[in-house]
Formats: structure tokens, C-alpha cells, sequence
């Protein structure tokens, strides 16, 4: 862990520098409505962050799937499980500052699927805890509603909000996190049309927020902290935003903060299940990846192959569908196609599936990267894939993504 947290305490000091360089003009630009972007300040960012947002989660890539498949030959209830759970939650989570940066920088669209935030957000509270002596009060309404969110996106909004509240307890306390139905009719919140939501309050003992802040709350750049970046409370309002969501905010000294959010819920529909069954010698076809990182497609080889997949690799498009095309002639096609977006100086995922598209009109093809900002990511459809794997991601998330590919 001591590389991601360099890494962390390398991005607060550029990014103090940026806020140090930025002229007061620059700062008088933005907007007094809570989450509201300067260019200037967004832009720099956006820079940043994409920088190394690909470097970055291709090798949390390698580190997640070799942690998973290490697990693979340890079993529940073993200390070694155990360490491997911890290690691998942790990688998980050291993407978040990158994704941090990206959310309200340009681009940052949503990834969203149907999902129980239940479990999503116990296991959140369980890591942003973990170490010390504040509690935590979980209290969920029965029959919960599922959203369509970005599970990564929302992770990371209560990451942000249990951080603030674990600040605020100096003396320790109690945190309470509340997941229940509202219903909201007209005009009852004006940020909100009518309809279904998950309502999800978060409620610390801390010490408040003066009133005179609660207006910049949201801002980016805008913190009371020493060694703070002031992105966290504006990186939440731009994922929920961005979830057509609403968050709110009451605070008074010396009582605590209570943080509302509201995620249109869909009560008619159920989120796709999960299966967890032994993969082991189960052949399930070919599959093609295509991914310029050597270190990349030695673990995704491994996990291909614990998911039951044969597998073959191009370092770039033009080899991709090189290989595409020769394999169908030869009566032996792919079943489906992984796809990396960026490779630089050469033929990335975009154009890759467009050449595929008119070999094969019925491809399967998985756009994967380390650029969550990008909006390939977010509206893939729309582009020519099939589906969507975002970087860094884990055994069970490859297989699951294939499986369900291959059962539509």
C-alpha cells in the first residue's frame, strides 16, 4: 500500500500547487451554485487525471486480477482468504482518487446497471471505518428498491461523505446510515421531478458546519482542511447530478451533519443476478483481446482461463482484426472480442469495432479501459459494444461480464 499512498500524496501536492498558481480571477469565475466548474480549474484537472488514469488502473489491473485468482487456491475461513479479501477491497478502492478527479472534470458519465445498493454501501462504510473507533449504525428498510447506477461511482459518494463524517469525530461517536422508499410527489423537492427513490441519509456526531459555508460546500477547490483538496463533497454532487439524484445537506454546531441523497429507484424491476459457480475445466469458446500492456494480457490470460475461455491476443487494432478476420475464415471465430479503448500512437477500441462491425455484424465485442471519463465508456451501445469492463477489474467481474454476453 505504500506505492498508492504516495501516489495519493503526490496528486494533493500538484493539486495544491494548481490552486496556489491559479490567479484571482481564475477563482472568481465559478459559479455560486453548489458544484458548479471553472474551466480553467477543470480543465487543469482533466489533465491531470487523464494523465494517468491509464497507466494507473492497467496496473491496479494486474495487481486485482492476481489477487483474485491467488484466492482462488485459499479457501474461506483461512487467515490467508482473509488478507487476500483486505488486500484485494483495498486495490479496488485506490482507483477512487483517479475517478475522483475525473467525475466532475470533463466527461465522468455514469456506467450504470441495476443494482441492491444494500451491500454496495455496508462494505464501503466497513473499509472507510476500518481502524477506528466510530461506529457505524446501518439501518435499511425492508424490500429496498434497486437503482440503475454506477456502483463504482456510488461507492465512492459515500467513501467521500464517511470520510467527512469520520473527520468531523475527533472524540469518536456513532455514524448513522439510513437506506429507505420515498416516495417524492410534485413540487415537494424542486430539484426532483416525481417519482420512485432510495432515499440514503448519512448522520455524524461531529461538530457542524458553519453556516457560513454551507453555501461552498459543494465547490470544488473549497476545503477547511489543512491537507485537503476540497474535490470530494463537489466529485459527490456531480455523480449523483449525473444520476439525475439529488444531495442535500442540514448541519448545526455542536449537533452533526446529516447528508441526503435521493437516486431515482425502479420498484418493478430486479437487479441481475449473480452466479458463483466453479469454472474449473468448463470450456466455453474463443475469446480475443486486445490490450497494448504485456503485463495486462499475462493476467487476463489466467483469469480467461479459470473463467473457461480460450483466449488469443493483439498488442493493437490493426492486429486485431487481422486475427478476426483469419480466424472466421478458418471456420473457428471468436465468441467474443475484449477491446482496450486507448492504445496510444495506434488503432484503439473505437475504430477497432467499427472495422469489426463490417466483417461481422453480429460481433460481440466488451469495451474495456482505464478511462472511466471517456463516453464510449458510458454510452457503448451506441458505439458498436455489446457490453463494458472498466479497469481495474477482478475475476469474477470478467467472468460475469462474459457469461452474461454470452447468454443474450
Amino acid at each position: 500500500m505504500k506505492d498508492n499512498e504516495k501516489t495519493k500524496s503526490q496528486l494533493i501536492a500538484e493539486l495544491n500547487e494548481l490552486r496556489q498558481e491559479m490567479s484571482k480571477q481564475q477563482k472568481n469565475q465559478l459559479s455560486s451554485e453548489p458544484g458548479a466548474k471553472g474551466a480553467g480549474e477543470m480543465d487543469s484537472i482533466g489533465i491531470l487525471a487523464g494523465g494517468i488514469a491509464h497507466n494507473f488502473n492497467n496496473i491496479l489491473t494486474v495487481i486485482a486480477g492476481n489477487l483474485s485468482l491467488a484466492k482462488m487456491y485459499a479457501k474461506p475461513g483461512q487467515e490467508v482468504f482473509d488478507i487476500l479479501s483486505e488486500a484485494e477491497k483495498a486495490t479496488l478502492r485506490a482507483k477512487n482518487l483517479v475517478y475522483q478527479l475525473l467525475t466532475f472534470s470533463k466527461g465522468g458519465l455514469p456506467i450504470k446497471k441495476l443494482i441492491s445498493i444494500q451491500k454496495a454501501i455496508q462494505d464501503a462504510a466497513d473499509f472507510a471505518l476500518s481502524g477506528t473507533d466510530i461506529k457505524c449504525d446501518m439501518q435499511i428498510q425492508d424490500d429496498l428498491w434497486i437503482v440503475n447506477a454506477d456502483e463504482i461511482q456510488l461507492v465512492q459518494v459515500i467513501n467521500n461523505l464517511l470520510e467527512n463524517a469520520r473527520q468531523a469525530m475527533q472524540q469518536g461517536g456513532t455514524i448513522t446510515v439510513r437506506m429507505e422508499n420515498a416516495r417524492i410527489d410534485k413540487g415537494e423537492i424542486s430539484a426532483l421531478t416525481e417519482g420512485d427513490y432510495v432515499k440514503i441519509s448519512i448522520q455524524d456526531q461531529g461538530s457542524g458546519i458553519p453556516e457560513q459555508f454551507l453555501e461552498k460546500i459543494f465547490d470544488p477547490f473549497f476545503t477547511t482542511k489543512k491537507d485537503g483538496t476540497g474535490l470530494g463533497l463537489a466529485a459527490a454532487y456531480s455523480i449523483i447530478s449525473k444520476h439525475d439524484g439529488y444531495i442535500t445537506l442540514t448541519s448545526a454546531p455542536d449537533i452533526g451533519t446529516i447528508f441526503d441523497i435521493y437516486l431515482p429507484a425502479q420498484p418493478d424491476k430486479k437487479p441481475l443476478e449473480e452466479t458463483r459457480e466453479s469454472r474449473r475445466h468448463i470450456k466455453r469458446g474463443k475469446v480475443l483481446v486486445m490490450d497494448d500492456e504485456e503485463i495486462v494480457r499475462d493476467v487476463v490470460e489466467r483469469m480467461l482461463e479459470q473463467c473457461g475461455y480460450g483466449v488469443e491476443f493483439a498488442k493493437d487494432g490493426a492486429e486485431a482484426i487481422d486475427i478476426y478476420r483469419s480466424s472466421r475464415e478458418s471456420g473457428k471465430p471468436f465468441e467474443a472480442v475484449i477491446l482496450d479503448l486507448i492504445v496510444p500512437e495506434k488503432m484503439g477500441g473505437k475504430e477497432t469495432i467499427e472495422k469489426l462491425i463490417e466483417i461481422d455484424p453480429a460481433v460481440k465485442a466488451i469495451v474495456s479501459s482505464g478511462y472511466s471519463n471517456d463516453p464510449v465508456m458510458a454510452n457503448y451501445r451506441d458505439y458498436g459494444f455489446s457490453s463494458v469492463l472498466s479497469k481495474p477489474y477482478k475475476l469474477d467481474d470478467l467472468c460475469k461480464t462474459l457469461d452474461k454476453l454470452m447468454n443474450r
